[in-house]
């Protein structure tokens, strides 16, 4: 390891990561400076800081070991990402959201659908369902840039855990959505950079597109034999249908994912950071491009590592990571790539982890401060800044304490239980808020809290990869899972949540009383 040359990379590029941060702290004056960036927010910062929230080492790190395992069946969770993460989230919900977001003076994820409903009920639950939801989610991306730290410069684990922390909760906490904006925008930019550079010195050193894509082929008859038994086929191949295989890869990484994205309450509030719809048409090709270089490549050189390590040491990757996946990139870029270029690698997941996680610590913040202590309280002014800067501050100590527990192997699992989560939660009452009018305050209500407590009471009693390593069903009947039927053990709780948050939206709010016509057209006004 070079010490010179690594000290002196990372200190220019916190260096620049500090004045973007400290530009921002200038420029926020006001609560909607803090939380929506005063809504004048330029069409290339919104999009590269949508994406590079979107993208996170968990994508990097933990979706591109998952594809160490899965194979390239995972790209298409690159199609869902473009489709409905960036041109269905941008063109259909984007510009409602801007609009009504505006029209009701909404800062706020949860704020906008309480003004939209006229509940504080909603406000404060989903700011709960938020504050308590998200850590999972921030300490699997502060897991992914800690492992790789790790890896690259034989830095202690947790040391890396806690300086990664530090260094994002500085400039949230200081520059509110302006600061996580402005350096997201940076660190985007050098993400797109470096996975580009990964992708084309992979396929360099496996003899081009065609010839490693064939030896990634030839390698089938190595997968596993308990992956075979479970529906495993090979890397270029799509596992058995039906399969706990194939549930895992479909249902929670797919699905989980693919769909969780639309009601992301740190990806919502971007729409509200903008003037006007211009900046959200120009932001769907910037986005588009942008989600497409990064989680494709990472996908497609975590499935061809398994050929660099065959080549080279004779093992396929999960054999090489001594069964982590979280370990198969970090090292893959350590023993593949020139040193110049791992300590580049470097920053890009160090602009991803921070990119994502000063976006989720903001939103845990605005949700304790903003959503739950002025909602309950009624006090709104400077107070709630600092709480929720205080809030903040907490989603980094609950963040870290959770990287120190988790077990490996969990970061794209994570990822994907917390999006579903947000699915289940937020979905229904995000599309309900935005295309039909008919929806009543009690009909979110209930589909919000059914949803949420369904697709919980599925991770814990029914879920096999949580349920059963909790072990809170057993305690209480000597049983692992409450439902042993195949494949229900296998179904992620999105494809449970989500249809029945849907079904008591509607049916309730078909029974209920629908909202006054003076307020309808004050959420829809210019719509």
């Amino acid at each position: 390891m070079n010490v010179l040359l690594l000290s002196i990379i990372v200190l220019i590029y916190l260096i620049i990561i500090g004045y973007t941060g400290y530009v921002a702290w200038k420029r926020t004056k006001t609560a909607e400076d803090f939380m929506v960036a005063g809504r004048t927010t330029h069409p290339y910062i919104m999009a590269m800081s949508y994406g590079a929230t979107f993208i996170s080492t968990a994508a990097i790190v933990g979706f591109g070991g998952t594809a160490g395992l899965y194979g390239m069946g995972i790209l298409w969770l690159v199609f869902f990402n473009i489709l409905i993460g960036i041109f269905i989230a941008f063109v259909f919900f984007g510009k409602k959201t801007r609009k009504m977001g505006h029209n009701l003076k909404a800062l706020t994820f949860p704020e906008f659908l309480s003004k939209r409903f006229e509940s504080k009920f909603i406000q404060y639950f989903s700011g709960l369902v938020i504050f308590l939801g998200m850590p999972l989610y921030a300490s699997v991306v502060l897991i992914g840039a800690a492992r790789f730290m790790e890896a690259t410069l034989n830095l202690d684990f947790n040391i890396a855990l806690i300086i990664m922390a530090l260094i994002v909760a500085g400039y949230v906490i200081l520059g509110g959505i302006r600061g996580v904006m402005y350096t997201d925008a940076l660190q985007g930019t050098v993400m797109f950079l470096g996975m580009i550079i990964l992708l084309l010195v992979t396929y360099y050193l496996l003899g081009g597109v065609t010839q490693s894509q064939q030896a990634l082929t030839n390698l089938a008859y190595l997968v596993p034999e308990q992956v075979q038994a479970v529906g495993g086929t090979g890397w270029t191949t799509f596992p058995t249908l039906g399969s706990p295989f194939w549930w895992t890869l479909v249902s929670t990484i797919i699905l989980g994912v693919g769909i969780g994205v639309l009601a992301q309450p740190q990806l919502v509030v971007r729409f509200m950071t903008v003037r006007s719809n211009k900046e959200l048409n120009r932001g769907v090709l910037i986005g588009g491009i942008f989600i497409f270089v990064i989680t494709g490549s990472a996908y497609i050189v975590g499935s061809l590592s398994n050929v660099y390590f065959f080549q080279q040491m004779g093992q396929i990757a999960i054999q090489v990571a001594a069964g982590n996946i979280d370990k198969i990139i970090p090292i893959y870029i350590n023993s593949a790539m020139p040193e110049w270029f791992t300590y580049l690698f470097m920053l890009t997941l160090l602009s991803a982890a921070m990119s994502t996680l000063s976006s989720q610590f903001h939103v845990q913040g605005t949700s304790i401060g903003r959503d739950v202590y002025e909602t309950v309280f009624n006090r709104r002014g400077d107070r709630s800044v600092l709480i929720t800067r205080v809030g903040i501050l907490a989603a980094v100590i609950i963040a870290v304490i959770l990287g120190y527990t988790l077990p490996g192997s969990i970061i794209a699992q994570g990822t994907a239980l917390f999006f579903g989560l947000c699915a289940a939660a937020f979905l229904s009452a995000y599309v309900g808020a935005l295309f039909w009018k008919r929806a009543t305050k009690p009909g979110i209500i209930a589909g919000m809290v059914m949803g949420t407590f369904t697709s919980l009471f599925w991770l814990l009693f029914v879920y096999k990869k949580t349920a059963a390593s909790l072990g809170i069903f057993k305690a209480i009947s000597g049983q692992s899972l409450l439902i042993t039927t195949q494949p229900w053990p296998l179904v992620d709780p999105l494809v449970i949540g989500v249809p029945v948050a849907m079904f008591f939206t509607v049916l309730v709010s078909l029974l209920t009383k629908p909202p006054s016509k003076e307020h309808i057209n004050k959420c829809f006004e210019g719509i």
